[in-house]
């Protein structure tokens, strides 16, 4: 069977609902299912594939991972944000930049939800798309009932934003907006930003048996002269592989000082960054 083999009838968790009263809840539970063997199979754990570089495309120098000095991207930045972000690699250099995530509990946002080390999931069915992080952790909903974006006066900025979405064949399309932006979220530790007009378009899909792809098309009127295109593959772990939480707070070994410099500590607590 390939990887574009359909979720099977063997989604027994389902059957249960035959066994409500009344032959109008069994018509329905059929249709229910009848909708999951329309769709792809997603099932397992997964992981990126990679450094947490968020845009590999432009990344100088090639083959760095981000967080060291003098590494960065080339997104279709204005000359404000472009400016934004060279004072963020400036910080990086001088180990003075504020990743959200330092502070434990945070959630990561969206897009860095797709630009994470840890296990990731995709949980699929006929009204909702689930992804699952375990950095954070982290869900995110895309919905696929048919619905639209709520309207403006029912939304403000949201680390996952809000996603709506639905299928084209094998790949999820989905639209995202009501992100938090600059201050709040980052994409990746070089100091790369949004605004919060920021509209994301992702194209998810399974491209075989062990790979998974985000195409993302991201706009932003305020921080972007053109749109930006990233692409992100994840692998398939090992069948028995299981996602755990991740808490940093539990074993937090790079706190924030006083002056904004994020620290590593050794098992005893003791800082180990010299001056």
């Amino acid at each position: 069977m390939t990887y574009s083999t359909r979720v099977s009838k063997g989604l027994t968790v389902l059957a249960a609902l035959f066994f409500l009263p009344g032959g109008a809840s069994a018509q329905l539970s059929e249709a229910y299912l009848t909708l999951y063997e329309d769709l792809p199979d997603w099932n397992g754990v997964w992981q990126m594939i990679g450094s947490t570089i968020f845009d590999h495309a432009t990344v100088e120098p090639p083959g760095v991972r981000a967080g060291r000095p003098g590494v960065r991207e080339h997104p279709p930045y204005n000359d404000q944000w472009e400016a934004k972000y060279l004072a963020n690699i400036e910080n990086v250099r001088r180990d003075r930049f504020p990743d959200p995530l330092t502070t434990c509990g945070t959630a990561p946002g969206f897009p860095r939800t797709m630009n994470l080390p840890g296990a990731i999931e995709f949980i699929v069915r006929p009204e909702q798309v689930w992804i699952l992080t375990e950095d954070g952790p982290s869900i995110m909903r895309i919905f696929t009932d048919g619905r639209s974006h709520p309207p403006a006066d029912e939304m403000w900025p949201t680390y996952s934003g809000e996603s709506v979405g639905q299928w084209e064949g094998d790949t999820l399309v989905f639209e995202t907006i009501g992100l938090k932006g600059e201050g709040d979220t980052i994409l990746d530790r070089t100091g790369l930003v949004l605004s919060e007009q920021a509209r994301i378009t992702t194209r998810l899909r399974r491209i075989n048996d062990g790979t998974m792809e985000a195409r993302m098309i991201i706009e932003d009127s305020e921080a972007l002269t053109d749109e930006w295109l990233v692409t992100k593959q994840y692998e398939l772990l090992p069948a028995g592989s299981r996602m755990f939480d991740v808490s940093c707070a539990e074993n937090n070994r790079n706190p924030v000082d006083a002056t904004g410099r994020t620290l590593t500590l050794d098992a005893e607590g003791n800082v180990l960054d010299v001056e």
